[in-house]
């Protein structure tokens, strides 16, 4: 058990001591963590009992979808109640909580999305060998992977700040538990965990963020052997991908990819990639897609629910789906 010392609970600062501005927020962020589970949920629903939407790439995004909701509701409800609540405490077996769920589904997204980038790359780049490569069996391990690769990395994130001991103060200037803000509590030496955890949590998001954009480049350097029409479509597709990859992943690296410090800059620069890039994930990935619009039409209206869901039907393109 960790050596804790007098502390057992946290207190959070939050977004705002103004009254007013906290009130105001409540109202904002509980709208959005709504449309955030609605629309993912519509999302994993629609690719769920569509069978149109049976390739790999809808396939990836579902689980995309399912995890935004489990990232965002490790931190939104938390906040949301905390806007109203005179006095901010979590305990510290909640904080670590907290903290490991956090970065689980963090994790597990980074790498999904990286998966997602792959899949974009067979998809373009070897078309005639897509559906070998991108089979089932391939895919279910490839998501198991994310999920894997998401719990080693919180796993690690987790054990480090476990052994600290805190002595007090337990007043956190943020409104979750994160690694830097609980590092500055800490009563005892934490440069090299500092470092340690700059090389776990920073250098992941670099790695991925660096092979993700390389397999973008690669794609659109591929695509100028395709049709106008083709191009533009690709270059629709990939160009909302890597702006949902930038607003995760730019606020990423710049708070885990520096000394074991924080800054007034970083609650705001945290409200991105824990409420609005979730939010983007169905606005970006989705709706502006025609097949995904059609499917979730046909789900609305109730025409598409006596058919059976088919992960790879035979009659999936492996490219881009039209978008509008």
């Amino acid at each position: 058990m960790a050596n804790t010392y007098n502390v057992t609970e946290f207190i959070f600062l939050g977004l705002s001591p103004n009254q007013e501005v906290q009130r105001v927020c409540f109202v904002i962020f509980l709208l959005l963590y709504v449309a955030i589970v609605l629309g993912n949920s519509l999302i994993v629903l629609t690719v769920l009992t569509s069978r149109s939407l049976g390739s790999p790439m809808y396939f990836f995004l579902s689980y995309l979808s399912f995890v935004e909701i489990c990232y965002s509701s490790t931190i939104a409800p938390r906040l949301i109640s905390d806007l109203l609540a005179e006095r901010k405490a979590i305990s510290w077996w909640g904080c670590m909580t907290q903290l490991f769920f956090l970065h689980f589904f963090g994790g597990a997204e980074i790498f999904l999305l990286t998966v997602m980038a792959y899949d974009r790359y067979v998809a373009i780049c070897k078309p005639l060998n897509y559906t070998t490569i991108m089979n089932q069996q391939v895919c279910m391990v490839l998501v198991g992977m994310a999920w894997v690769g998401g719990f080693v990395h919180s796993f690690a994130q987790v054990l480090l700040i476990f052994q600290l001991p805190f002595c007090g103060p337990n007043v956190i200037d943020h409104y979750f538990c994160d690694v830097l803000p609980l590092l500055e509590l800490s009563c005892s030496d934490t440069f090299l965990i500092g470092l340690m955890i700059v090389a776990n949590g920073g250098t992941l998001n670099v790695i991925s963020l660096s092979v993700l954009l390389t397999s973008y480049t690669v794609i659109l350097l591929h695509l100028k052997t395709r049709s106008s029409e083709g191009r533009c479509k690709a270059l629709s597709t990939c160009g909302s991908h890597i702006t949902v990859l930038m607003l995760f992943f730019v606020p990423g690296v710049f708070i885990y990819l520096r000394p074991s410090t924080t800054l007034p800059a970083d609650k705001m620069v945290a409200v991105f990639y824990t409420v609005v890039t979730p939010l983007l994930n169905p606005v970006i990935y989705s709706l502006r897609n025609a097949e995904v619009k059609k499917a979730m039409k046909r789900l609305w209206t109730r025409k598409d629910n006596s058919q059976k869901y088919i992960i790879f039907p035979s009659h999936s393109s492996p490219f881009f789906p039209e978008t509008s």
